[in-house]
């Protein structure tokens, strides 16, 4: 951990990705982190899908009953419950092969939900300027000087090295990205079993970063008509790359954009 007159910042590397904190309060108690911290690995241990030993392992297998779950085991279900239903299944995390064997994986939308509540407890403590990024799922409340907005970079889904788009976002507000960068081609469609191959990168903004994570898996799997459908969903907009390189987005979205690979 990293403290300054400016701030605190902080790397975790918990649920597969490396978390980056940033705090732009120097008010802020080094406290506020480790309770992050520990809430993160918390998450991991219940929801990891790497790991047989997790509750929502245990559930997949059946050996335990959802009434035996946590309230926050079933409160995620029930969240990606109602998720699958507004994206007509495209999003489902009941019926989709997991890496402990099972068909049961919310994982789509875990680590963005989990990002969401840790930026709540950094507010419990009294942070107001924080940004918290889970590769490529982002956390934002506040600003990180003045009235000056956040600058968030989102890659290139071809160009390791590359940034596609800049976005500028502040006040609370949450940016989520699916692609294939990381891990190859892992996004299945429920509907078919297939992988999803229709696009390169999907980039939601929005409110909630639980929902917005979920809902670019959503948009991933749909393809470009993902577009329209979010325009149906106040509050939240898209952004997306195909694999020829072309992009398209919502109609709320310029209000976000920066710049673009192909602005001039």
């Amino acid at each position: 951990m990293t403290t300054t007159s400016n701030g605190t910042h902080h790397v975790e590397h918990v649920m597969g990705t490396a978390v980056s904190i940033d705090i732009r309060d120097p008010h802020c108690s080094p406290d506020a982190v480790m309770d992050v911290v520990g809430w993160l690995h918390h998450v991991d241990r219940t929801f990891s899908t790497y790991d047989n030993a997790t509750q929502i392992s245990a559930l997949g297998r059946g050996d335990i009953t959802l009434a035996e779950a946590t309230d926050e085991v079933r409160d995620v279900l029930r969240m990606c419950e109602v998720i699958r239903t507004e994206t007509a299944d495209a999003f489902d995390a009941f019926d989709i092969p997991a890496p402990n064997g099972t068909r049961l994986d919310p994982s789509g939308l875990v680590k963005g939900w989990a990002i969401e509540q840790a930026s709540g407890i950094l507010e419990e403590h009294g942070c107001e300027n924080l940004c918290i990024n889970a590769g490529g799922d982002i956390a934002i409340r506040g600003h990180p000087l003045g009235m000056e907005p956040w600058r968030v970079g989102i890659r290139h889904p071809e160009m390791r090295d590359a940034v596609a788009l800049v976005v500028k976002v502040s006040e609370r507000c949450a940016v989520a990205t699916s692609a294939t960068y990381e891990r190859g081609p892992h996004i299945i469609d429920p509907r078919s079993g297939d992988p999803a191959l229709n696009l390169a990168s999907v980039t939601v903004i929005g409110p909630n970063l639980g929902i917005a994570d979920a809902y670019a898996t959503a948009i991933y799997v749909m393809g470009l008509g993902g577009l329209e459908w979010i325009e149906g969903h106040a509050g939240y907009d898209a952004y997306a790359i195909t694999h020829h390189g072309s992009t398209s987005w919502s109609s709320g979205f310029n209000q976000y954009r920066l710049c673009d690979k192909n602005d001039t």
